[in-house]
């Protein structure tokens, strides 16, 4: 160990952290989780990466990858292993103007992205929060405020730079190792370490953002007629639904539905918001023409002693009415998780349900429902929280990555079906046999 550690430091441009630097306490956690990692290594360059995947290889030590932090199952640390952070591979810049092609690295924050493509004009399809990382959100999905018009993050990925297991450095495109590009688009961190990301921005104006709200006592009818309106809405629109927000009432919290119309025209965006503005009783109307960098909030960073516990499913069609009435009625009890529904279709499902390892394209809404606490309120509540997902179960198909805070064999056979699974498995083995990079929904080789 000596040895590869005095190699390391000879090779490695950036920071090695230990127990008992002045920076272990920040650096051995993340937004959402504690860990009491051997080392935390910063690469400053794609050289440092590769010399930190030689070290881990040769000692066996458990690997972290970290880009921004906010993996809920605490993926970017770990107890006496090795946490590669990206954060200082950070760099956003258009390096084709004509066609729109952004380079940037895995450690940039979506804010960040926004506020460098601004005055260029540009936007990227991502999430909904400036904190969070390009790498992580990417590499799972990302969906977010344009996902109707112009897919998930990982749909505008043209090309990815991955140090892999054996250290070496490969470009992952269509055109060049396209099946390392096929599986990283969706199938998260599991071959390798991305350490450049290459998007196809698009032209972007102002937007119309903000939020409509319902009296809770209406949250049956808002949740039907929202979901059925979203099913031939302007691809334009992208939708959120929130109810039983324990900060702001719990059962007795306003149906808060979020719009972002893409564009700055009035008569179009009025045109396309009206209908939602008359499925209940309006008690807050707040939609304005705003930057579309203002879509982006901060990222919850909870204080000490509050955990998260969050599960995702996805709905078809069919199964909306059954998994909306059971929502609806879970938002209506004390106790009941925070209950959040995207609207997704439009350009997502015009992708081929085989074209990358995001496989879930068919499906009409994602919803998530989070329980957050204390542990004695947390474990209060785990039991009807099961008992809800045991009644949603029938009728949810799969699960998203990036709102998981479990990593199970269930939750991957969820997040990956079971030819998508297969397909991972032989990249796996081509790319990481030893499974190196096992800090995720694992693939296992």
């Amino acid at each position: 160990m000596s040895t590869t550690l005095d190699t390391l430091r000879r090779e490695f441009s950036g920071d090695i952290i230990e127990p008992g630097d002045a920076a272990y306490e920040l650096a051995s956690r993340t937004v959402l989780a504690q860990g009491t990692p051997a080392y935390v290594l910063r690469p400053a360059t794609v050289a440092d990466v590769q010399a930190a995947v030689s070290f881990a290889g040769t000692t066996g030590l458990t690997v972290a990858v970290r880009s921004g932090g906010h993996s809920f199952p605490g993926f970017g640390t770990n107890a006496d292993g090795v946490v590669i952070d990206l954060g200082g591979l950070a760099d956003v810049e258009v390096v084709d103007k004509e066609r729109h092609v952004v380079r940037i690295g895995p450690g940039a924050t979506w804010g960040q992205v926004a506020d460098t493509l601004a005055p260029h004009g540009l936007s990227i399809s991502s999430g909904d929060s400036r904190s969070v990382g390009v790498g992580g959100l990417t590499l799972g999905g990302g969906i977010g405020w344009k996902v109707r018009k112009y897919g998930l993050a990982l749909d505008n990925l043209v090309a990815a730079e991955v140090v892999i297991a054996s250290g070496e450095v490969v470009r992952a495109s269509a055109d060049q190792v396209d099946e390392l590009f096929w599986a990283i688009r969706g199938g998260g961190g599991n071959f390798g370490i991305v350490t450049a990301l290459e998007f196809a921005a698009h032209e972007s104006t102002d937007v119309f953002f903000g939020r409509v709200a319902f009296p809770a006592a209406e949250a049956a009818a808002v949740l039907r007629g929202w979901a059925a309106y979203l099913r031939t809405a302007p691809e334009n629109l992208t939708s959120t639904v929130e109810l039983a927000n324990p900060f702001a009432g719990g059962p007795e919290a306003p149906v808060v539905v979020r719009v972002v119309f893409d564009g700055d025209d009035p008569v179009a965006a009025a045109a396309a918001i009206d209908p939602i503005r008359a499925l209940g009783t309006v008690i807050e109307d707040d939609v304005a023409l705003v930057p579309v960098g203002t879509t982006l909030e901060e990222g919850m960073v909870p204080p000490p002693g509050i955990r998260i516990v969050t599960r995702s499913g996805f709905v078809d069609e069919a199964s909306v009415p059954e998994v909306l009435g059971i929502l609806a009625e879970t938002g209506a009890v004390e106790g009941s998780p925070v209950i959040a529904i995207r609207s997704v279709g439009g350009a997502v499902a015009r992708v081929a349900g085989d074209a990358t390892a995001y496989a879930h394209r068919q499906a009409e809404l994602m919803f998530v429902t989070t329980i957050v606490g204390p542990e004695p309120v947390v474990a209060a509540r785990r039991p009807g929280f099961d008992a809800t997902w045991e009644r949603l179960a029938p009728h949810v198909s799969g699960a998203y990555g990036n709102f998981l805070s479990s990593a199970s064999d269930a939750d991957v056979d969820a997040v990956y079906p079971e030819e998508t699974h297969r397909r991972l498995r032989a990249v796996k083995r081509e790319y990481d046999p030893g499974n190196l990079f096992a800090g995720n929904h694992n693939i296992r080789p």
